[in-house]
């Protein structure tokens, strides 16, 4: 077992579901009156013979509660009959969606590895439910199920290498922006005993767009090259565009704070202008947290 094996279940787990769900329609009624376990166990247990790897498989109703024996690829375990799985994912998960749902990896208590759930709810003709089909899957042989084709290796290696390119390129004009905004305290003299407002505001935004900049590149780096993808907060695109705006958002207002206190010095009339600026950056701190509702509303959907 190896730590690649979890990543790359991750990347596919959505082709994984969709195989087993089709597996499931495709062999076990739904939705039909007079529904029971002697008609949904042969069929449960076709998909067992189907699939060659399979650590075995089991039926549980409604309430939680194992009503089949366990059937595993040596035996059958009478024992597992009347025990409680209400606790577990793949009980609540299917129950909660009501639909076909993997659980995420876990010890297998039949083999002692790693394994993988799949569960279907399964409905009366009136929408109620009355059973979850369970199948016991290794990691392995569900990375092998959701292993991506030739062309989706070849475009996903393209778009990583591509990725890593520009963010090397972006890192590059973020130094050069932090070495050219380290230069202003030079070649202006920045110090406290030459301290003027203008120059010190200049060096900041350059120092700032520097940061925003390297801030895109090490996200790029971390979710789209490493894979470093946090499941339950703002991630990927999402957590880029924040950032980002985030960054630019900064860099916007201190560059108005500057462009106030000029023009309130050496023309008063042009103040407007900075004005305009800043509620350009109303506005965009206004839409920034409407985008961070919203995208934090779907994730917890």
């Amino acid at each position: 077992m190896m730590a690649s094996d979890i990543q790359n279940f991750s990347d596919g787990r959505t082709k994984a579901r969709a195989y087993f769900c089709y597996l499931f329609s495709r062999n076990i009624p739904n939705r039909l009156p007079s529904l029971s376990e002697e008609m949904i166990m042969p069929r449960l247990l076709k998909i067992k013979a189907d699939l060659e790897k399979c650590e075995g498989v089991y039926l549980i109703n409604s309430h939680g509660v194992q009503i089949s024996s366990t059937y595993t690829a040596l035996r059958q375990i009478d024992t597992d009959i009347g025990k409680i799985r209400a606790d577990r994912a793949y009980y609540y998960r299917a129950v909660r969606e009501g639909r076909c749902t993997i659980t995420d990896p876990y010890p297998s208590l039949i083999t002692g590895d790693l394994t993988v759930t799949a569960s279907q709810p399964i409905f009366d003709e009136h929408g109620e439910l009355k059973y979850i089909a369970c199948l016991d899957m290794p990691i392995q042989e569900v990375v092998k199920i959701s292993r991506s084709t030739f062309s989706d290796k070849f475009f996903i290696n393209l778009f990583k290498y591509s990725y890593a390119a520009f963010s090397f390129a972006l890192i590059a004009v973020a130094s050069l922006l932090f070495f050219k905004g380290m230069q202003s305290f030079f070649i202006y003299e920045i110090s406290p005993d030459h301290f003027k407002i203008k120059d010190v505001f200049e060096a900041t935004i350059l120092l700032t767009l520097a940061l925003a900049i390297f801030d895109l590149a090490k996200t790029l780096i971390e979710e789209e090259i490493l894979g470093r993808n946090k499941e339950h907060s703002i991630s990927g695109p999402h957590k880029t565009m924040v950032r980002f705006l985030g960054s630019i958002i900064i860099a916007l207002s201190i560059e108005a704070l500057m462009l106030v206190f000029k023009f309130a010095i050496t023309d008063p009339e042009k103040l407007v202008y900075a004005m305009y600026i800043i509620a350009g950056v109303a506005m965009l701190l206004v839409t920034l947290a409407i985008y961070i509702k919203f995208t934090k509303l779907k994730i917890e959907e």
